[in-house]
């Protein structure tokens, strides 16, 4: 459980803050780019496919733009999930030469697409196996070591819990899926949708794994989520509505609309750290550590198939250089790829951060045979559960 100091209240201003979760100081450093490529270069385009991923703040893209000598153009999408759907119907007609976004829970499917360009980066930084940091779990290539994607950022998606709600006392904290099905949780707990929220199709791919989908127990799936409709779960089309409108732990009461009748909600195993880091050294927010219930997410940036490889390896090498990839937990509330970091230790972020005991594991290739199915298999749960 997350410490707090019960005396302490949430100050409107910091928590604006995390709600723009901006961070104003610049990237330290500049990444060069060899002459010769950059005489090439010169009064290119590059056009990037993404979500509104925080990291691309205009200090990242104008630092890359004067070193590279190219202009970026960006085309802003609603998530993963939009950004894959952009690249299929656009497939051989696209003038996008960088995706940035699509997370493990995706790459599969626009590899089996053939959406993506092959590259030739130098990787051998990224993984961490032996490290004595809390991160030493994390390797950014398990889910995908291959030419066509290079990760930029991860972290573990997770139940997080008002710790001042579920106090033992009034809620007593869960220890299983099932406990969330019980009548001391009804209409407490919000879940963001797996069709429309990569958050929430971290979360029910960890579910399928809890109920141990392989075995005639995965019938259990359905049923789980069947109960937790007829429990009045509330189910969002996003992680914002889930986190900022419902969730009574975190930053949502100060964001307009907020409703605040939910006690657990999805989100990151270390966002409860970044609640503190943006609250000096504060949260009532904790993540829930239960077997199987944490998915392990890695976010890539691949080349496009037809638009400029040379182009987007650049950005890419600008992206994982340790200069820009090492601000991820400032710039993108996310760990960096990169061997031997971790998150800062100020203010709480990294001691209110939690790496999952025992995660669930579902092989992406996996994923991709059975995504169709699995979303169709938890669509009739919700809509047959009440």
């Amino acid at each position: 459980m997350a410490t707090r100091n019960k005396h302490k209240t949430l100050t409107k201003p910091n928590l604006i803050l995390i709600a723009t979760l901006l961070v104003t100081a610049p990237l330290s450093g500049c990444v060069m780019l060899d002459e010769a490529s950059s005489e090439d270069l010169q009064d290119g385009e590059l056009v990037i496919v993404t979500y509104d991923v925080l990291a691309l703040s205009e200090d990242m893209i104008s630092g890359f733009e004067e070193s590279s000598g190219l202009t970026v153009t960006m085309l802003k999408l609603d998530d993963a999930g939009s950004i894959l759907d952009y690249l299929i119907q656009n497939r051989g007609n696209t003038n996008v030469d960088l995706a940035i976004g699509l997370d493990n829970t995706y790459l599969q499917t626009a590899i089996e697409f053939d959406l993506l360009e092959e590259l030739d980066l130098d990787k051998s930084g990224m993984s961490a196996p032996g490290s004595s940091l809390a991160r030493s779990s994390m390797d950014p290539l398990e889910p995908y070591d291959g030419p066509l994607a290079v990760p930029y950022d991860m972290g573990y998606i997770c139940l997080n819990y008002d710790t001042e709600a579920v106090d033992g006392e009034n809620l007593s904290v869960p220890t299983s899926l099932e406990d969330l099905t019980g009548p001391e949780w009804r209409g407490k707990v919000a879940l963001p949708s797996p069709v429309s929220s990569s958050p929430g199709r971290g979360f029910m791919l960890a579910s399928l794994d809890y109920f141990d989908w392989q075995s005639d127990d995965g019938l259990k799936f359905s049923d789980w989520w069947s109960s937790m409709v007829a429990n009045d779960v509330v189910i969002t089309s996003g992680w914002t509505e889930a986190y900022e409108t419902h969730y009574t732990g975190g930053y949502g009461e100060w964001t307009e609309g907020y409703i605040g009748d939910a006690h657990i909600t999805v989100s990151y195993c270390h966002s409860p750290g970044v609640e503190s880091y943006y609250n000096g050294n504060w949260t009532k927010s904790a993540a829930l550590d239960i077997p199987k219930t944490s998915f392990f997410q890695v976010e890539y940036a691949s080349a496009v198939s037809g638009g400029n490889a040379l182009y987007a390896q650049k950005f890419i090498e600008y992206l994982i250089s340790p200069e820009v990839n090492s601000m991820m937990p400032y710039e993108n509330l996310m760990y960096s790829v990169l061997d031997g970091l971790d998150l800062p230790e100020e203010d709480g972020y990294r001691s209110n951060s939690q790496i999952p005991a025992a995660p669930a594991s579902i092989p992406m290739e996996d994923i991709d045979d059975h995504m169709e199915a699995w979303l169709d298999q938890w669509n009739s749960a919700v809509t047959s559960g009440g």
